[in-house]
């Protein structure tokens, strides 16, 4: 189904009508908008403009999003690390490299075509392009992934998502050393101003954010750490250590271009989940072991710091 959206202009006089959008519908780029406007659909006062139309007090705008057509998305047997699974979840160990759900570029080898060959059947809260996928790591982040099969047990993990009462540490190694052994890095996230692609530290439309650290061990230039997430946000241990300036080794999005080590992408694994079972409701523990290349590099680091 297609998405409609109206708005009602009072304090916005000449400010241009793609920005304008791109503010209020911050899941849209810029170029979605100004395509959308093009394509008319987006009308001022039931008229179609230019992506450069300055808005007067009064203008009353309506957007029309049309429906996607999604892609089928087909099984493919592609082996699954499992941690944990009963008749309602599953827990994965998803690899380094794997895309969690198909998106544009990756309609296949993703994470939901390998448990579509797997799994009979999964929960379809989050639609045809995310079975049972009730949260998401990034393509390059490895580790401990939940995934229900069931709208019920989707229901109420979602829940222990949303009230944050569930355990998730992960582990990073970061660029330098760390002042203090163990603190707290609380700053709001949300999307950054200029690069849709990337999340900041956004005290003006940001979401509450709280990530824990505690240092396991040093390497001169560079920190291996344990993080604890209060909060869920997307690049949320990526943004906040870039923020106290130690981005994550191998993250050339927060951190350098240039990277001392060939990690294909961020260091930064999921190592342990723990949620209360969403339909037994016995607290259930799941740790995924760090993946062989982040284990051949903290030998390196040891050989070459220690």
């Amino acid at each position: 189904m297609s998405e409609q959206y109206v708005f009602e202009v009072d304090t916005e006089a000449d400010n241009r009508i793609d920005k304008f959008l791109s503010e209020q519908l911050d899941k849209l780029s810029r170029s979605h908008i100004q395509k959308l406007i093009k394509d008319q659909n987006v009308l001022v006062n039931e008229q179609p403009v230019k992506p450069n139309y300055r808005l007067d007090r009064g203008d009353c705008i309506r957007v029309c999003i049309p429906a996607v057509k999604e892609p089928d998305i087909l099984p493919e047997a592609i082996p699954l690390d499992i941690l944990y699974e009963d008749s309602d979840i599953i827990i994965v160990n998803k690899p380094k490299g794997m895309v969690v759900h198909p998106a544009a570029g990756h309609y296949s080898g993703t994470l939901v075509n390998a448990l579509m060959h797997h799994c009979s059947d999964l929960s379809g809260i989050n639609g045809i392009n995310r079975p049972g996928i009730v949260h998401r790591i990034d393509m390059d982040t490895t580790g401990s992934l939940l995934v229900c099969k069931n709208d019920l047990a989707h229901q109420k993990a979602a829940e222990q998502f949303q009230n944050h009462s569930l355990k998730r540490e992960y582990h990073a190694v970061l660029f330098g050393n760390l002042k203090d052994e163990s603190g707290m890095i609380e700053g709001p996230i949300g999307r950054h101003p200029y690069d849709r692609k990337k999340m900041c530290i956004n005290e003006k439309n940001g979401k509450p954010a709280v990530t824990h650290y505690k240092v396991l061990k040093r390497f001169g230039s560079y920190t291996y750490v344990k993080c604890r997430l209060d909060t869920g946000r997307t690049h949320q241990i990526r943004v906040h250590m870039a923020s106290i300036r130690h981005p994550l080794l191998g993250d050339t999005v927060y951190g350098p271009q240039k990277q001392p080590f060939n990690t294909r992408g961020q260091v930064l694994h999921a190592a342990t989940l723990g949620i209360y079972h969403p339909i037994t409701g016995e607290y259930l523990e799941v740790n995924a072991p760090l993946p062989e290349y982040f284990e051949k590099l903290l030998e390196k680091l040891s050989h070459q710091y220690l």
